[in-house]
């Protein structure tokens, strides 16, 4: 391949990478003195003569005119016999310059620099692309499935940009298939050697605040902030959001004339239920907010162990801790407390705290975490449900249900 061909090729890549000319030029003479120091043992002795628009590169080797049998260095010197086949009139300690052609310079040699040339574009190509993305991390971005894999999608943006969903990013038991366009939020991006790893997330609660601003201008405007924002994804959240301006109602206007602004929101987030409240400095009402739908009778707040003791009616347990205790662990995650519910009116029934002896503190204060404070509570639900609520372990559950039945059966 001679000069020419070769700059042309790489001059095609540059115009489908939109690199710069100054940039290629100094790829380019990076790349060829690498080379010439590769062949020849150094590249100080060398002049290039780069025409991108060309297509064209001149090289010129300088060396020193010495006598034949004094040659110290043969990069650097150059015998007067030699030196005369070039040009006649040349005398010792001259400068004889000659034009190094890349057919000259060996096979390998320019191989080498076909790969250097196209790894060091790729270079270049990927650190434009770390630095659009380290500026784009908090932000929503949309590619498409290119690869599906085990633990992670392979994504693809209009820019040939690839971008990863892992496993984990992804809201359970949605599905995708090649080509479909998908939504998340640039949640990280790290330089692996010389590709960026860029990181998509869907269950980030930063890509739930930033769905609430492409759908509600209010808070695009500033009109109305987003205090906190929580979480399970696929299953349920909870938005916390209050206004400086007393004339808008800030809930009313993030869910919509009968849920029109929401459901755009709760449609990409695979039907989550999303729960907006007022957000209030009065810590009571911000909890009683927060534990919504459930009707609370009376809160004890402990501000420095951060833990809230919730009373409330029997029927209303239930709502407070919701399907699986997704709404009290929101509550809590939302509030920044540790929420604990209690019946009102257990007189006929056990304190799960009378059986202290047998099961331990740390125990009952897990299933005192989810509203389950006494043994009826405990044994009016299933197995599974129990298991499901508390995170406990299996074996754990069945002995304290087996402690909780042998003390009534007495």
């Amino acid at each position: 391949m001679d000069t020419v061909a070769l700059i042309e090729s790489i001059v095609d890549f540059k115009d489908e990478k939109q690199i710069d000319r100054e940039t290629l030029v100094a790829i380019l003479e990076d790349v060829f003195r690498s080379a010439l120091k590769r062949r020849y043992g150094t590249d100080e002795n060398f002049d290039l003569i780069i025409n991108v628009s060309k297509g064209d590169i001149e090289i010129f080797r300088n060396r020193i005119v010495v006598p034949d049998d004094q040659i110290e260095d043969p990069a650097l010197q150059i015998g007067l016999t030699e030196a005369q086949k070039v040009e006649p009139d040349f005398e010792l300690d001259e400068e004889v310059t000659e034009e190094v052609t890349l057919s000259s310079l060996g096979r390998r040699t320019v191989h080498f620099i076909r790969q250097s040339l196209k790894t060091k574009v790729l270079e270049h190509d990927n650190t434009n692309a770390y630095k659009k993305f380290i500026n784009l991390i908090g932000e929503i971005y949309s590619a498409e499935v290119h690869h599906i894999r085990q633990r992670e999608i392979i994504l693809i943006d209009e820019d040939g940009n690839e971008l990863i969903l892992p496993r984990d990013k992804q809201i359970p038991k949605e599905y995708f298939r090649k080509g479909d366009e998908v939504k998340g939020i640039i949640e990280s991006v790290e330089l692996k050697t010389t590709k960026p790893r860029i990181i998509l997330s869907r269950t980030s609660p930063k890509f739930l605040e930033k769905l609430f601003e492409l759908e509600i201008p209010e808070i695009l405007d500033g009109l109305i902030y987003i205090r906190k924002a929580v979480r399970i994804p696929g299953e349920k959240a909870k938005v916390a959001v209050e206004t400086y301006d007393d004339r808008i109602d800030p809930v009313g206007a993030c869910v919509g004339m009968k849920g029109s602004r929401i459901h755009g929101i709760v449609r990409e987030l695979c039907n989550e239920n999303i729960d907006v409240i007022n957000y209030t400095n009065n810590l009571q009402l911000y909890i009683t907010r927060a534990l919504n739908p459930a009707k609370i009778n009376n809160l004890k707040i402990d501000e420095e162990s951060k833990t809230v003791e919730v009373i409330l009616d029997a029927e209303e347990v239930s709502k407070a801790i919701g399907k699986r205790g997704a709404n009290i662990k929101l509550a809590g995650k939302l509030t920044g407390y540790e929420i604990e519910v209690y019946r009102d009116g257990v007189e006929e029934d056990v304190m799960l705290s009378e059986f202290s002896d047998e099961i331990e503190e740390w125990v009952i204060h897990e299933f005192r975490k989810v509203g389950l404070d006494t043994a009826r509570s405990v044994m009016e639900l299933s197995f599974e449900e129990l298991c499901l609520r508390t995170d406990l372990e299996d074996e754990t559950v069945s002995e304290v249900l087996n402690i909780l039945k042998a003390e009534f059966e007495k």
